[in-house]
Formats: C-alpha cells, structure tokens, sequence
C-alpha cells in the first residue's frame, strides 16, 4: 500500500513506540496526526515532524472522530497505528485475605477501557473513514496496526488486568481484519516484549534496571528500540499482503511467572 501523500493517526503518538512511529511516518511522507493526551509533548513532535496535533483520550468518541478529520483534512487516512495503553500491576487477592483487599474492580475496569476498548473505539470509527477511500489496484482503502504485548501470552504475576486488555487485543485482531475485508481495510498486531521507553525513567539506576531486564532477552541480550517497533509498524502498513495477524517482537524472550 502506498503511504506517501496520505495521512496517519498515531495514538499515543507523543512519546515512546507512538512517537517513533509517528516520525518513521513522516519520513515516508505521511501526514501524521499525533493524538495524545499531552499536549506540550504532541504539539512540540507534531511541529517537528510537519504534522498535527490532536488532544485525543481513545475511549471520548468525539475527541477520536476530531483527530480523524484533522488526518482527512491533510490527505485520504489510509493508515492507523494505536498505540495508546496503560499499565497496571497489582495482584488478584491480598496478604490478609479480606474481601477489601481483592483487586480493585474499577482500577480493572480502567485498564480494560482505555487498552482495549480504547483500541476498538479508533479501529471502528477510523474504518469508517477510510472506507470513503478511493481503493487501489488490490482494492485497499487502508491498514490498522494494534499494539499488544507479550503479556497477552506470558503474563506475569500481578498483570491479570494489562494482560487482559492485551490479550483481547489480540482475540479482535482476526475477526475485525474479517469484518473489514470487506471494504480492504487491513488489521494486524504487533506484540512488543521488552522495548526502551520512557516508561523505564532515566538516569544511572534507569539504566542497571534496563540492563537486567535484557539479561533475560533471548538474542540480542538488550531492549528493544521504539524504532525497531516503528519499522515494524510501517512494514505492517505498507505491505499490501500482511493480514490479520498478530506478531511478536521480543528477540525471543519469554516471560517467566515474576
């Protein structure tokens, strides 16, 4: 699928695998609509990369549908990477055994809303814009990707709630992929294991934590980088023959119980 002289939503686009994709789209010469909800880091990235911003909370249909016009407003939307999410850790029943003590329904809800549900607001309301495409020679009109993890299939303790919402990231994937076929709309999913982002902090003891971490890594023995996640993300868009499929990037790693 071409991308160049189009347009792009990258949710979560403001930093780590989201800001990444976003500047690896530009470079092919998308129009990239950064949708976040910080809007200092988005409107800063969105200048660099010739761009937009979109103040954009995934699961707020009107605020997804804004960012969707702001990206028909600089060419056809043919591609959509989200890339949005939360985590949450914390384990099903407490030490002490008392009712109090289980996992917090709402903060269970929360994580389901924003990971999952989030990601299916801007699939259903994106796909319905790029259905108004004018399709290409393969009769495409655009691609989603999804972004999972490895806890869809290697939780660990304590993430019943992220592995959840990640997990059902990737049970859509086939059926909406099936769902939009229809209109030559493409969905896949990317499961990244262990990538580098701000999420790890800075500074010295940052960095000892980072390099256990990639102690446990198959090969090569590190962390990923958001723009080996990018590379994938923008291979996943522009290759007309990649469908409905859910892929792991992790060098490997498989995630022990803790």
């Amino acid at each position: 699928m071409e991308l160049s002289n189009t347009s792009a939503i990258v949710t979560g686009g403001a930093s780590g695998l989201g800001e990444a994709t976003a500047r690896a789209l530009a470079a092919r010469g998308v129009a990239v609509v950064v949708a976040d909800l910080n809007d200092a880091a988005g409107a800063t990235l969105a200048t660099e990369i010739d761009g937009a911003f979109a103040h954009c909370d995934v699961t707020d249909t009107d605020q997804v549908i804004a960012a969707i016009e702001a990206a028909r407003a600089r060419g056809p939307l043919r591609s959509v990477v989200n890339c949005a999410g939360i985590g949450w850790a914390t384990r099903t029943i407490g030490k002490d055994g008392e009712y109090t003590s289980a996992h917090d329904l709402a903060l269970y809800r929360k994580v389901i809303e924003i990971n999952l549900v989030g990601t299916f607001n801007v699939c259903r309301l994106a796909a319905t814009a790029m259905s108004h495409n004018e399709p290409d020679a393969d009769g495409a009109r655009g691609a989603i990707v999804n972004t999972a993890s490895v806890a869809a299939e290697d939780g660990q303790i304590g993430q019943v709630a992220y592995s959840s919402s990640k997990g059902g990231i990737v049970g859509l994937t086939l059926p909406l992929a099936r769902d939009l076929a229809v209109v030559g709309i493409r969905v896949n999913t990317i499961l990244p294991g262990l990538i580098d982002t701000p999420i790890y902090g800075s500074g010295p003891a940052s960095e000892e934590f980072k390099a256990r971490l990639g102690t446990g890594v198959l090969f090569p023995r590190r962390l990923g980088h958001s723009d080996e996640f990018a590379s994938l993300a923008v291979e996943l868009l522009a290759n007309s023959y990649m469908n409905a499929e859910s892929i792991r990037l992790d060098a490997g790693i498989r995630m022990q119980p803790k």
